[in-house]
């Protein structure tokens, strides 16, 4: 069992099994597996409540006893993904992560997504254990081997992990922080081409410590997350890996927890995946994986094991896990305070909002407005110069293009626009040419208009939007419509959920530095007092549209680019798309910080909105929605 640093808690979730007798263990299995069959379950029983180290035991008194292997005795009992993973346990983790390797480089192809998990996430010593183990497992050089079988830069980071010299002096220099960055910057983001090797070097050899403070400077210096500038100057597996490296700096335990989730979101399981983290975790942070996991995608690792396995590969998966986070008393303290800080960093570390649309150069809206109306003359109409236009124009732009245009022909551009325009295109462009506090007005007149009320939308407007918005929300919504925006809530809604509203719409809700401080200690008193997060408490005690109104709020406040970056995302996944609210956000946010829900999108769903965008919708709408997107990430 991997001991713990004096001082620090063991966060694994197998450990030394109590009165322990190795002869006597060696005897039970070798009775589990005498004669026809075998009894798995006595077998998963025994091996998943022993340390590894007694493990190791089990097989010298196994061959001390019956003078057979016990690993070789399991192979032939056992079969398919349950063999795999009682066979991995079995294994040191040295020698179980060496043939993890071997297995990856095998045969044809290479499995490249193996040598980043465990190049990218070992310590020093893990990784010179792992050498030293290849070698004797093998009686092959692992350098050499991972050499002959990638390539390019790919090859050379590999190699540089490989020799498990990273830093690990937790004093940093602060002047060697700023060298870095800057050497990070030139060596992308401000260089025709990419300078790898700086990457390389630095990533591959700085302290996690050092590296921390370099990604924070980073961030304020450029304005944008390391993460973003790798993806935008590497590509292919280079990428993947300098990626994990990044990940893996900031949290081994999240950077696992998001792996394991990926092995099985979606249809079918990546089984190997799942077993070899399941197995090269448990003595060492399975506990910290387990809390992330479940603040981060709103259910526990041991419900989602359980409705993606079967037999008695999932209770050995299941005994691994060592609990259910969503069961009563299950939710650790450690946990509560893992999405407190989670929270705290979102809040802490507030990047500058940037939106995708800015004000055209060198604007002229009498040439503009001269373009347009051509472009809507005659027979026919030129959509792609409309969105060329509408779409690379600031809002103000467009009202002072809207001006010109009544002034030189006499004519509504809007009128004109809707006439020419039609379907999801006319949505779009027409919602680009209103002022955004009318924009939002009309979005809620529409949400309360007809049969039924669409309260996604009010929950969505309403949750996010400022003081000084909501204020100007009211102002249009009762100069469009006659009638304030309360008293449209209070016909259209009921109960609490109307009281919720009502209070939003005031436009009162504190904003200043103060009332965010006020907040977090609120938050952390909250979790001393329950060990929830507030978000999960919420989900678990209260339904409906009450339920979704208080989330969007608390989501809202933990990281409002997030919150917009999972509408954007389940707006458009499945069969069918919802272009109203894809229209609706991509309008309203496109100002304001499109930019930072573009960067929060591929962090979380691994493709750019760009990508999602391009696969979800078609023709001109398609057009003017990369347009104000504004790049491929």
């Amino acid at each position: 069992m991997a001991k713990p640093a004096q001082g620090a808690k063991y966060r694994g979730s197998v450990c030394d099994f109590p009165d322990f007798n190795p002869s006597q263990d060696a005897e039970t299995l070798y009775n589990a597996m005498k004669g026809f069959g075998s009894d798995k379950e006595a077998i998963l029983e025994l091996i998943i409540s022993r340390s590894n180290r007694q493990r190791q035991e089990i097989c010298q008194n196994y061959k001390s006893l019956y003078g057979k292997d016990l690993i070789a005795d399991l192979k032939y009992e056992l079969t398919g993904k349950f063999e795999r993973l009682i066979v991995g346990l079995m294994r040191p983790p040295a020698y179980a992560d060496a043939k993890e390797i071997k297995d990856a480089i095998s045969g044809i192809g290479t499995d490249e997504k193996c040598l980043i998990e465990i190049l990218a996430s070992r310590t020093n010593k893990q990784i010179h254990q792992l050498v030293a183990a290849y070698k004797d497992a093998y009686e092959r050089d692992l350098e050499a081997d991972i050499t002959g079988d990638t390539s390019g830069h790919f090859r050379k980071m590999l190699v540089v992990l490989l020799q498990g010299t990273r830093e690990e002096d937790d004093v940093v220099s602060e002047d060697l922080v700023q060298q870095d960055v800057q050497d990070l910057y030139e060596a992308g983001e401000l260089k025709w081409g990419t300078d790898e090797a700086q990457f390389i070097y630095i990533l591959g050899n700085r302290s996690k410590q050092h590296l921390r403070l370099v990604f924070d400077e980073y961030l304020k210096t450029t304005g944008k997350p390391i993460e973003a500038s790798i993806r935008g100057e590497l590509s292919g597996d280079f990428e993947k890996l300098m990626l994990a490296v990044v990940k893996c700096v900031r949290s081994t335990a999240e950077y696992f927890a998001e792996r394991l989730f990926k092995a099985m979101k979606g249809l079918g399981t990546r089984d190997n995946t799942l077993i070899r983290i399941m197995v090269s975790r448990s003595e060492l942070d399975m506990l910290d994986i387990r809390e992330i996991f479940r603040t981060k995608y709103e259910k526990s690792l041991y419900s989602m094991i359980k409705n993606d396995t079967s037999g008695e590969y999932k209770k050995a998966l299941l005994k691994l896990c060592g609990g259910d986070d969503d069961a009563a008393g299950q939710f650790f303290p450690e946990a509560a305070q893992v999405a407190y800080q989670m929270w705290e960093l979102s809040a802490v570390a507030r990047v500058e909002l940037k939106g995708t649309v800015r004000p055209a150069g060198d604007f002229n809206p009498d040439a503009d407005a001269k373009a347009l109306r051509k472009a809507m003359k005659g027979l026919g109409t030129d959509e792609d110069t409309i969105i060329d236009i509408i779409a690379h124009r600031s809002n103000a732009q467009r009202q002072q293009i809207r001006q010109t245009f009544k002034s030189h022909f006499g004519r509504d551009l809007m009128a004109d626009l809707k006439s020419e325009l039609s379907g999801d295109l006319a949505r779009l462009i027409l919602g680009l040419m209103m002022p955004p506090a009318h924009y939002d007005a009309k979005q809620l007149k529409k949400a309360m208009e007809g049969a039924g009320t669409d309260e996604k939308a009010l929950i969505e407007i309403l949750a996010t939007r400022t003081n000084a918005e909501i204020q100007a929300i009211k102002e249009a919504y009762k100069e469009d419509y006659h009638k304030s925006l309360e008293d449209a809530l209070s016909s259209d809604t009921s109960g609490h959920f109307k009281r919720i509203l009502i209070s939003l719409a005031t436009g009162n809700r504190e904003e200043g530095g103060e009332d965010r401080e006020r907040a977090r200690e609120d938050a952390q008193e909250f979790v001393k007092m329950t060990n929830y997060d507030v978000e999960h408490t919420i989900k678990k005690e209260m339904s409906g549209d009450v339920r979704d109104v208080f989330v969007a709020i608390v989501q809202s406040v933990k990281n409002k680019p997030l919150f917009f970056a999972d509408k954007l995302y389940k707006s458009m996944k499945g069969a069918g798309t919802d272009e109203k609210t894809l229209t609706r956000i991509m309008v309203s946010r496109s100002e304001i910080d499109l930019l930072n829900i573009r960067r929060e999108f591929i962090e979380k769903y691994d493709k750019s909105l760009h990508q999602a965008i391009e696969g979800d919708t078609s023709g001109h709408f398609l057009k003017a929605l990369l347009a104000i997107c504004g790049g491929e990430d």
